[in-house]
Parts: C-alpha cells; structure tokens; sequence
C-alpha cells in the first residue's frame, strides 16, 4: 500500500500533520523527495549536534560551482519525516532524479545554445550568467509553464489576497489533521487538470522526469517487499504520483540521461535563506514565525509568547514596551482573530496589534520586527565529524582556535593588531578575502594609528560552496591562500592592479606569493612603456609599509620592490613631464603629489635625495606645463632644496611680463593649490602675485580669472577669508614699503655691467649718467 503526503516546503502545520499520519500508518518505509545522491549521510540527521536549519549541499565534484541546495528548516515536514524514520529504524531514502542528472543536463543545455548562431546571443549570456550561481532546488513547485503558485491561485479562490495568510489560516493553524493530505491532493489535481503542459519546453520537460523518477522510486520499494510506503512529496507533484502511468513509459523518458560525479554533505543555513525574498524558490514569506508555530504550537500561550519576544526586540533598540502595552496588544490581537473568525491570532493580527499598541502608529519599527522576529537569522550547526573537504575541516578548526564566532548576522569586529591573535584573525580574514571567501568586510576604523582593523562580519550559507570550491588551492587555509595568490600575481598584467594586490598578499601573510608578485613587478616595470602605471603603481606598496611593524613585513622585501620602482620613475619624470596638455599635466600633478608623500611616509634618505633630484631637472626643462614646475617648485621649496632666493627667482621668470599669462596662471596654480596658508603668510610670493596681476592687461587678466578661482577653491575658507583682508590692506606690508627697502639694499657693484650695457644700448658715450637719457638708473 502506497499512501502519499503531499505537503508544503517548511510548513509547521504540515510537519504536525505529516508527523500524526506517519505514527497512524506505521510504514515499513519512507519515501521523500529529495536527492538520491544523498542517500548516505541521511543518517546524520539524527546525530545530537545537528541543528536546523540547515541544508544538504550536493556538487559536481570535478566543477564545483555546479551545484543545489536542499534546505530543511525543523519545521520542514521532510526534517520531520527523516527523523521518524531514523528514529525508529525504519528504511528512508530520497526518491527525486539525482542530481547527478540533473546538473549534467544543465551543463548540455549549455554547450547547446554555446553552439547556436550570433542570433541566439542572447540566451546564451543568461545562461553563462546564471550558471556561476548554484541552484536553489524548487522543491514541489510547478514547471515553469505554471509559474504562479498553486495555493496563491486556491487563496484568491477562497477570497484571500494572500497564499500565505491562506495556507497558515487552514493548514499551519490547523488543529484537527484528519483528512488534511486528502484535500490538498484534491485541491493539486485540480488545479493540474486545468494547468498547460509543454514537453518540449526544458523545464517542463525536467518535471517530468522527476516524476517518472518518483514512480520508479516507488516500484522499486514495492519489488522489495514493502506493504506501508510512505511518500513524502511535494504538493504539486502528489496528482502524478497517485496515478501512475506504465513503468516502461517512465522507463522511456529516463533513457540515456547524462550524468556527472557529484558529492554530497551537509552545511549550516539560515532563516533568512528560508524566506522567499532571498530568491529561493519554495521559500516562505515568515520562517521565524514558522519556527514560533512549531514551537508553541497555534494557540493563546503562542500569541503571548511572540509579543513577550516583540517587545525583548523593542526594548533592545530603545523603544518604549511596557508589559501592559504587551498585554494591550495580545487582547487587540484575539479581539481581531475572533472578529476575522479565527479561532487564535495569527501573525497578521499580531502585526496590526503590534502596530497599534506598542508603536503608537509608527510602522517604521515594524521592519526591525519583520528582520529579528518574523525572518529571523538564526543559523544552524552540522557535526564535527560530518564529511568536509579538507579546506572545510581547516577553516573550522582555525574559527575554533582563533574563537571567531560563525553568525548569520552581522556584527562588527575591532583588531588591535599588536595582539598576537587579534593579528592572526586579521590575516585568516585577509586570507579569506584572497579565497573570494568574503566573511568579512573591512572597514574604516575610528582613531589614529595603524595598529587598529574593524571588520563587519556575516557568514552567508553559499560561503560553505565556496570552501569547496576554493579547496583546488590547498588542503590548509594558509596553503591555499598561497596558491590562490601566486596564480592571482601570474595573470594581473597591470602594475596598477599588481601593486594593490601586493598589498593584499602582505596583509594575509604569504610571503612566497609576495615574492613572486616583487617578480612580476620588476619585470612589469622594465617593460612599462606606460609612465603613469609606474606612478600608480608606489603608493599602494609604500601604504603597505605603515602595517611593517605591526605585521613583521618583511623590509627587504618592500625595499626593493619601491627601490626598483622609485629608480624607473626618477629616470623617466623628466622625459615624462615634456609636452603635456592641460588634462595631462593634471594627471601628472596628481602622480607627483602622490609620489612626494609617499616619499614622504617611507623616510628613507636614498629615495628621497633621487626623488629631489628629479624634481630639480624637471624644474630645469623649458617647455614644461606651468602646473607641473609649479608643483615641483613647491616641493622642492617644503623639502629645504630650494631656498627662497631660488623660489623667487622662479616666480619672477614665470610670472615676467613676456610669459604668457595662462601659462604664469598654471605655474601660480601648481604651486599653491590647496596651499593657501603659504601665501597669506609669505610677504615675498604676495607681491609677486600682486605686481603680475597688477601689470596684466584688461584681456589677459579676464583670461587667467577662471584658473586663478580653481585655485582659489582649493583653499580652505579661513585661508580665503584671511587672503581677503589682505588683499583689502588689513594687516598687510605695502608693496610701496617693501619696494622702498628693495631700494635701500641696492648693489651698485653688482648693478654696474648692467649699467654699461644699457649705456651702449642707449648710444652714451663711456662715463655718461643715464640720466642723460632720461632713465632712472635706480629703477
């Protein structure tokens, strides 16, 4: 006798009626949809450390991002299923197609429509796109020619808006399971009388099989001997496996399937990966109120309890929940049911009372209950000694002894890295980080020092697929981590990119993939035909270099690797800053600041002294863009290169009357942007700026206005407004009196070949004032 249970995905009222028919019928054996690839570690189920929810994870074992999930929540009536059979010894196996099928067909339909035409494009890129994800098995959903949900489409029939709300009223509610399994495979048959079927259409097609698996799953118990089967299915399936067709029928349709080498274990999962806003398919709308049902059971006591554990969540956050609000609120709520003609309160009426009485009408807080309460984010727990690859067992161990909680939510994580294990959680985190194993995400710190890391954590279920598939690298996390970093150094072909990941390797300590990518960098560096790489390329590794005493970074190792690029750049900054055009002169200011400081963190003499000594030749160049000599003047002026007799010097000749006035603006605006201070306080490069200004022409001046205000913008607005009453005369030198005193220090013996000269220029004879000439020979 075969006696089917067509049942809901995680649902509590199933699970409740699905565990009082399973003790009425006594089976022999228990058939459940599920994969028969997993056949073997059913009996973990049972094991005292196993804790819902979680998920049976099955994969190709030769390409691991094949691969489906399988989640039981300890109100899936599946879980429930499996562990009556376990715990009375009775036979239990899974009876859906393997996935070994499964995923081998879906990787034929993708060779399939790689090979079609340029037309079908298209198709093939959702494909390609949608295979880097594993699958979330539909368990018990209609193909995709009936895509809406059968109990949505039975709700709306009964008059509710919601499957839902539908299906906790009658079923998850429900007291008296009598006849319960009976209504609903009348309901499924009929609303698959009346569904389209397409057997050309892959998804359609795919059910199909299923169900002839079912069948055959079936025939096969019964050729053992079986008297009490018991088939546990999804609803929608439960029509196709009471009327059977021929076994040769199915037999025809499971011919020649392809198949592939899949593996099979268990992992940790979570609610929120239950709901059904997380994509999954046969997801549900409240996983953590399904978890309540399950535990209290649908009655008064449940209704006080959910409000007793809303207002915890309320007063967690600050807000206001006093006990006689949570007594308000659970008499609302029955209030509500009775008047809805529900025989207790569901999560509707406790949502509404909620609202009402303890959030006064603000529904804002309710979001915060739907997150904590409704969702939940609790995360289950497998056993220890459950089959893991390798990778999976170091992961675990290295979480244990490092005592880094596995959490579902999120919670933040401050390191002081001058802790030992603080340092080491930070390098498994980076380590991670290299694995695209993203468990934490680093974040800004608060406060000074480079001795403090914070870290946002949240372990995400599809973290246990990437384990496995990261495992190609290594047995052990450092190990693989290594390997993963030297192959990420072999194809970065930028030096950009290879800096920034240099310091990646740094912070996860693998020195022997840092070494390797000090290789790729020399040799990416001798072949730079691009300047700017080279200049991109220092500042991510001298940053690096903030972490060494901290992290015990090799110093050899940096220092050659920012000597190497250091040499390449002082040699080429010359060559580099000729004929550039004004975006380009930008970009190359933006590489020289950036050079300068860090020049300016690494401290070192060797460096710094070539760095200078490179300024000074670009400073020496005719031809080079204002902007760029303006900057390298400045550099060299904050360095004590030039002294401020040489800097004066410069800005007369920039700013000489036969210098083109955009070309003086850029010099102006390379020295001082984002130096306001310098020219408030310094008398010399004031009146330098103000005698140009003064001397240009009404055209020329309106010319150089809009450089000079990008300039001016970059001062910060006391320095604007401190600029401004100078330029007003508050507080100021007059140019009158500084020239005064110019005049007072005149040379005469120094001024005397000048003298001659123009004397000649102006026909004089030897001897003859220059008065003579009408010239002021103090000017």
């Amino acid at each position: 006798m075969v006696s089917l249970f067509g049942i809901r995905h995680h649902g509590p009222g199933s699970a409740r009626s699905l565990r009082a028919a399973l003790a009425s019928l006594a089976p022999d054996v228990v058939l459940i949809e599920g994969p028969p690839d997993a056949d073997d570690v059913i009996a973990l189920a049972a094991h005292v450390e196993m804790s819902p929810p979680v998920a049976l994870l099955v994969h190709a074992s030769e390409e691991t991002r094949r691969a489906v999930y399988y989640p039981f929540a300890m109100f899936s009536p599946e879980w429930i299923a499996i562990l009556y059979a376990l715990e009375r010894g009775i036979p239990v196996r899974f009876m859906d197609l393997p996935v070994s099928h499964v995923l081998a067909m879906e990787a034929a339909r993708e060779a399939e429509l790689e090979s079609q035409s340029d037309d079908d494009a298209g198709a093939e890129m959702v494909t390609e796109e949608s295979a880097g994800e594993p699958n979330l098995v539909v368990g018990g959903g209609p193909p995709a020619a009936t895509r809406r949900d059968p109990f949505q489409l039975v709700a709306e029939a009964a008059g509710y808006a919601d499957g839902e709300r539908w299906w906790e009223h009658l079923v998850e509610e429900r007291r008296d399971h009598t006849g319960a399994f009976d209504a609903v495979l009348e309901i499924m048959s009929a609303i698959r009388e009346d569904a389209p079927t397409d057997p050309t259409d892959p998804d359609t097609l795919l059910e199909l099989r299923r169900e002839a698996w079912m069948r055959q799953t079936i025939r096969n118990a019964e050729r053992e001997g079986f008297e009490r089967i018991a088939v546990v299915c999804g609803a929608w399936h439960a029509p196709a496996l009471a009327t059977r067709p021929t076994a040769k029928a199915d037999a025809a349709l499971l011919k020649g399937l392809p198949r592939m080498k899949v593996l099979a274990g268990w992992i940790p999962w979570t609610t929120a990966r239950l709901a059904r806003e997380s994509g999954y398919g046969a997801g549900i709308e409240s996983p953590g109120w399904y978890a309540h049902l399950w535990e209290h059971g649908a009655t008064q006591d449940a209704s006080v309890a959910w409000m007793a554990r809303v207002a915890r969540v309320l007063r967690d956050e600050g807000i206001d929940a006093s006990s006689a609000q949570v007594i308000d609120a659970v008499r609302l709520a029955s209030v509500l049911a009775a008047l809805r003609g529900r025989a207790v309160a569901g999560l509707g009426e406790l949502n509404e009372a909620t609202h009402a009485a303890l959030l006064h009408g603000n529904g804002v807080p309710l979001a915060l209950v739907r997150q904590r309460l409704i969702v939940g984010d609790a995360l289950g727990a497998v056993p220890a000694d459950a089959p893991a690859v390798p990778l999976q067992q170091s992961l675990a161990r290295e979480q244990k002894r490092l005592r880094l909680k596995v959490e579902a939510s999120q919670r933040a994580l401050e390191l002081d890295l001058r802790n030992a294990t603080d340092l080491e959680r930070s390098t498994l985190l980076h380590r991670l980080a290299l694995l695209d194993i993203p468990w934490g995400a680093s974040e800004r710190g608060t406060g000074k020092g480079t001795f403090k890391e914070v870290w946002r954590l949240e372990w995400r279920p599809e973290f246990a697929l990437s384990v496995i598939e990261a495992s190609v690298w290594g047995t052990t996390i450092a190990d693989a981590a290594t390997a993963r970093a030297t192959h990420l150094a072999s194809t970065v072909n930028t030096l950009p990119e290879l800096a920034a990941l240099f310091g990646r390797l740094l912070l996860a300590d693998v020195p022997s993939a840092a070494r390797y990518a000090i290789v790729q960098i020399d040799a990416l560096a001798a072949v730079a035909g691009d300047f700017s790489e080279l200049c991109a390329a220092m500042p991510p590794i001298a940053r690096t270099l903030r972490y060494g005493d901290v992290r015990g970074t090799d110093q050899l190792l940096l220092g050659h690797a920012v000597a190497a690029l250091c040499a390449r750049i002082d040699a080429g900054l010359p060559a580099a800053c000729a004929s550039l055009d004004d975006d380009a002169a930008d970009a190359m200011f933006a590489h020289i600041v950036a050079i300068h400081d860090s020049l300016l963190r690494l401290q070192d003499a060797e460096l710094s002294a070539g760095w200078r000594s490179a300024l000074e030749r670009v400073l020496a160049l005719h031809g080079v863009h204002g902007v760029v000599t303006g900057r390298c003047c400045r550099l060299l002026l904050d360095s004590g290169t030039l002294a401020p007799l040489d800097v004066e010097r410069h800005w007369s000749a920039a700013l000489s009357p036969g210098t083109d006035p955009t070309a003086a603006a850029a010099f102006v605006d390379g020295f001082l942007r984002a130096s306001g201070t310098l020219l408030a306080h310094d008398v010399t490069l004031w009146s330098l700026l103000d005698g140009w200004l003064t001397t240009l022409r009404p055209d020329a001046f309106m010319s150089v206005v809009p450089l000079l205000r990008r300039t001016i913008a970059t001062f910060s607005a006391p320095e604007r407004r401190l600029l401004g009453e100078r330029a007003a005369g508050a507080g100021s030198t007059s140019i009158a009196a500084r020239t005064t005193k110019a005049r007072h220090a005149f040379d005469a013996e120094r001024a005397a070949p000048v003298v001659a000269t123009v004397a000649v220029l102006l026909g004089l004879s030897a001897g003859e004032p220059l008065e003579h000439a009408g010239v002021n020979a103090d000017a």
